[in-house]
């Protein structure tokens, strides 16, 4: 397949774009740099210069390509109004192919809200932390155009070799520093190496016919202290932490911070069922961080 990817050079755009060169795909990815020239040239894609917050300058693209993937997220202050934008565009485009567009679009598990005994699946009802409402209006608008063929993919908490979602808790190990929780020691996230989501957005890519919302999580909930507790066995940390308030954090770090700070549990038994889906990392201890 034709496949266009917005931020495939991000952390888990470079996994996502490995996977579909490494099977075959056709990968264009959206740039701004020439230093993203070259990474996307040495991952076997092609560049396309242009900006998700100007689509006038790349979306035409969509014309003939099979497929587009959106992974581009800014979190800054533009990232709602600029991922509109860019979503306003596709569809104006994909209105006029003669068959639908393939699309996946990113949310995240964010969008459910605090889920605490209760284990989200794509069922259940979306409460999302206010800076990131706008990402379900805009999945629900992928979702219902006729234009499109679109599937809306919720990653869990995403971590990798380079870190992810530990590189706070790493940074600290790393400077001997005390952790830094937010919220409570106790709080759960459901957990996904970013190789093993790279393959779910590979497996909905090449099942066009698969519609709707499908989480991503390969654990469904792992509590902050085996994370840190982990972490401070393989680097010889004491295991010491401060716990920071939900309203510390939020002033120090921005609206995004709640996100970290929400105990939840999510379940991808959907992506499972449908595609086959396989996770090489069952659990984090299995991952070189």
């Amino acid at each position: 397949m034709k496949v266009l990817i917005l931020g495939g050079t991000g952390s888990i755009g470079t996994a996502v774009t490995h996977e579909l060169v490494r099977n075959g795909h056709h990968v264009t990815g959206l740039s701004r740099s020439a230093a993203s020239d070259r990474k996307l040239e040495a991952m076997g894609a092609r560049p396309l210069r242009g900006d998700l917050r100007r689509p006038g300058s790349w979306v035409g693209e969509v014309i003939g390509t099979d497929a587009l993937i959106q992974l581009a997220a800014t979190f800054d202050d533009g990232m709602a109004k600029a991922d509109t934008a860019a979503i306003t565009a596709i569809l104006r485009q994909a209105a006029l192919r003669p068959e639908p567009l393939r699309l996946l679009y990113t949310g995240g598990c964010w969008l459910y809200g605090a889920t605490g005994s209760r284990v989200a699946d794509e069922a259940s009802p979306m409460r999302p932390i206010k800076p990131f409402a706008w990402m379900q209006e805009n999945s629900q608008k992928v979702l219902a155009s006729p234009a499109l063929s679109a599937a809306a993919v919720h990653p869990a908490m995403v971590y990798h070799e380079g870190g992810g979602a530990f590189s706070r808790y790493l940074e600290a190990a790393r400077d001997g520093q005390p952790f830094e929780i937010w919220g409570s020691i106790t709080t759960r996230w459901p957990l996904i190496h970013r190789a093993d989501l790279a393959r779910a957005y590979r497996l909905l890519l090449e099942r066009p016919q698969l519609t709707g919302h499908f989480n991503a999580s390969a654990e469904t909930g792992v509590p902050v202290a085996e994370i840190t507790g982990e972490i401070a066995r393989r680097h010889g940390h004491d295991a010491g932490y401060v716990v920071r308030s939900l309203k510390h954090v939020l002033i120090k770090y921005g609206a995004w911070a709640e996100g970290p700070a929400l105990d939840q549990q999510m379940a991808a038994g959907r992506l499972r069922r449908l595609t086959g889906w396989k996770v090489q990392h069952s659990s984090f201890r299995t991952a070189h961080f």
